[in-house]
């Protein structure tokens, strides 16, 4: 009886085949019954050169159109920082443009589907109206890779509600130096913390199966999102904390501090990895074949694709753009998969046509590239299902969402100082005084509790860019009703003397900035924030709350305060902050990084053998909530 069963099941196998064979509309790769290597391969044996080089390239939304993704079946598009449909666009009008654009590939000779990116870095933050969650600096503060892990969930469900399916997160840099100003989007110095905080990988794509070998991309279903670990390698470790600029590290060094979270991402099944600006010991990251093509695709078994930074080859000369032919080229055979150009895809075709023609790029290069495009969207299920899911328009900025970025804000809190001495702490505060004082620029401003990164790529002052609860409005919600709050952004020490309250909250920090505008050699409060803490907190017990992406020097005013707490850059939900002030919930949060004296120290690591910090790696007072026993 078995063998009849076999070849009962065999005759059907061979009689299905025979009809697909027969059906001269069929093709392999169409077909999700197919293996997805041979789906790959079947591919990629119908297409043209032209057809390959095209999928190699990524474009802004605002250098396309539908029929150039057409007619140069271009295999992905992305929103830079404030690249929008129009300001303050709704989920379905991002996803009304995100299918134009798929129509147009769709309409291609193969129809092979684009894959659509954005730098969703803290929440899904180009787009109004979503949840901002705290930078990753505060995460790591949480030191908790399930929360991350759930904010990466989240993130996945808002990305998907404006019909994007690929996210630029999450960055895994290792920032040695808060004089970067990236550091906001490092979780720690400490490549241990790192590690921990690529849960936020299965929480953006999902939990990769038991038996896939490593390096495979993985993405769960149409909730979840493509993801990438970024950027690759040493991005965190540049002199003074200068943004793309040189890592002086031998290999040991490298290996040990800036890599280790780059094999758990593998592990975790990242589907691409973006490639640093930075250069490692002189050589360009863009440049460089060893790390890209021999560490990464080879020793590390990455299958992914390795995606360039925006005109990341253009930089590989100096002046940048200076030689585009030699940039093209010694890109490509450092072993990067798709180029995010992102304007002129004519001039990198053209060049990059004419070397493969010419045998100077051979044509297993190209193929690598493409069949490792070919496999995330083939994973992802883009052939089946290539078209936004609308079901996902309700996720963007709900209320799951914005308690789920609540709780990080409150699990992200480092507190510095309370009071002198246990009996005199003055966390935390009391909810039924008559009267309080909020002052401060950073205390009714969403934009800058945000920070960069936030509706537009250096962000915002101000809160009518996007929905969200400042830190005023957190306080306000909190207090007795009959507690009176006054607001001064930035009162004389007369003013605070006669306004006869019972303590005041001074909130202050940095503006907001990203990339190389946040480079900063001297890490000082914005202006008038240190006026701020004297002229009030020489008048009345103050607690000052910083609102920053990294350290800055406190030193001068730690005498002049009765707390000081470090809020990082929580996001939308300020109430979080309250939360704690107010001790509904404890205090639990702990340096990510080492709190400096005076900047002469920097660089400054935890394990360093001159170590002589204001606050330690690791530091962080505790308080229980009030109520508990």
């Amino acid at each position: 009886m078995t063998s009849v069963a076999t070849l009962g099941f065999l005759l059907l196998c061979c009689m299905a085949f025979a009809i697909h064979a027969s059906d001269p509309g069929y093709m392999k790769f169409r077909d999700p019954q197919q293996p997805l290597s041979k789906r790959t391969r079947d591919l990629m044996n119908r297409m043209t050169l032209e057809e390959k080089i095209g999928q190699m390239v990524q474009l802004d939304r605002a250098a396309a159109t539908a029929e150039i993704m057409r007619d140069y079946s271009i295999g992905s598009l992305l929103s830079g920082g404030g690249s929008v449909p129009r300001l303050q666009a709704t989920p379905q009008e991002w996803i009304d443009m995100v299918n134009d654009f798929q129509k147009g590939s769709l309409s291609s000779r193969l129809g092979i589907p684009m894959i659509y990116g954005i730098d969703a870095v803290h929440g899904h933050n180009n787009v109004y109206k979503a949840t901002i969650f705290p930078h990753n600096v505060g995460l790591g503060a949480t030191r908790d890779p399930d929360l991350v892990r759930r904010i990466g969930a989240a993130t996945a469900l808002e990305v998907r509600a404006t019909g994007i399916n690929y996210a630029f997160a999450p960055c895994i840099a290792v920032c040695r130096d808060p004089r970067w100003g990236r550091c906001f989007e490092s979780y720690s110095e400490d490549p241990k913390i790192v590690k921990l905080m690529t849960e936020i990988i299965p929480g953006l794509q999902g939990d990769i199966p038991s038996d896939l070998p490593k390096g495979i991309p993985y993405v769960a279903g149409r909730d979840k999102v493509a993801a990438c670990a970024k950027h690759y390698v040493g991005d965190g470790g540049t002199t003074r904390g200068i943004n793309e600029n040189n890592t002086v590290i031998d290999r040991h060094g490298l290996m040990s501090i800036h890599m280790p979270a780059y094999n758990d991402a593998i592990i975790k099944g990242v589907s691409t990895v973006m490639v640093s600006y930075s250069s490692w010991n002189g050589l360009k990251m863009h440049a460089n074949r060893d790390l890209v093509t021999n560490f990464l695709k080879g020793t590390l078994k990455f299958r992914g694709f390795v995606i360039s930074d925006w005109q990341g080859i253009d930089r590989i000369t100096t002046p940048e753009h200076a030689n585009y032919s030699y940039s093209v080229l010694a890109g490509v055979n450092a072993g990067i998969d798709m180029f995010m150009l992102p304007f002129n895809h004519t001039d990198f075709i053209d060049i990059l046509t004419d070397f493969v023609e010419r045998k100077i790029v051979p044509m297993s290069r190209i193929d690598d590239a493409v069949r490792r495009i070919l496999r995330v969207k083939f994973t992802m299920g883009l052939f089946e299902k290539p078209m936004a899911d609308q079901t996902f328009i309700d996720q963007l900025g709900s209320q799951a969402h914005r308690d789920l970025a609540r709780e990080a804000v409150r699990k992200s809190l480092v507190l510095l100082k309370n009071g002198e001495n246990a009996d005199g702490a003055a966390l935390p505060l009391p909810k039924n005084a008559a009267r309080i004082l909020v002052a401060g620029t950073h205390a009714n401003n969403l934009g800058y509790q945000c920070g960069g990164w936030t509706i537009a790529w250096q962000g915002l002052s101000g809160n009518n860019n996007t929905v969200g609860t400042t830190i005023l409005n957190g306080i306000s919600a909190t207090v007795d009703s009959d507690t009176e709050i006054i607001f001064s952004e930035n009162p004389s020490m007369d003013y605070v003397k006669a306004s006869n309250v019972s303590y005041a909250i001074v909130v202050v920090g940095e503006q907001p900035y990203a990339e190389t505008q946040g480079d900063s050699l001297n890490l000082t409060i914005s202006e008038p924030g240190p006026s701020t803490i004297t002229n009030v907190c020489a008048a009345v017990k103050c607690v000052v709350v910083l609102v920053s992406g990294r350290p800055v020097t406190v030193g001068p005013y730690l005498p002049q305060v009765d707390a000081l707490v470090a809020a990082w850059l929580p996001g939308t939900e300020g109430q979080g902050v309250a939360d704690v002030l107010f001790g509904d919930y404890g205090f639990t949060g702990r340096l990510p990084r080492t709190w400096f004296k005076t900047v002469d120290q920097l660089p400054m690591n935890f394990g360093d053998e001159q170590y002589d910090p204001l606050f330690p790696l690791g530091f962080g007072l505790t308080t229980e909530p009030v109520g508990s026993s």
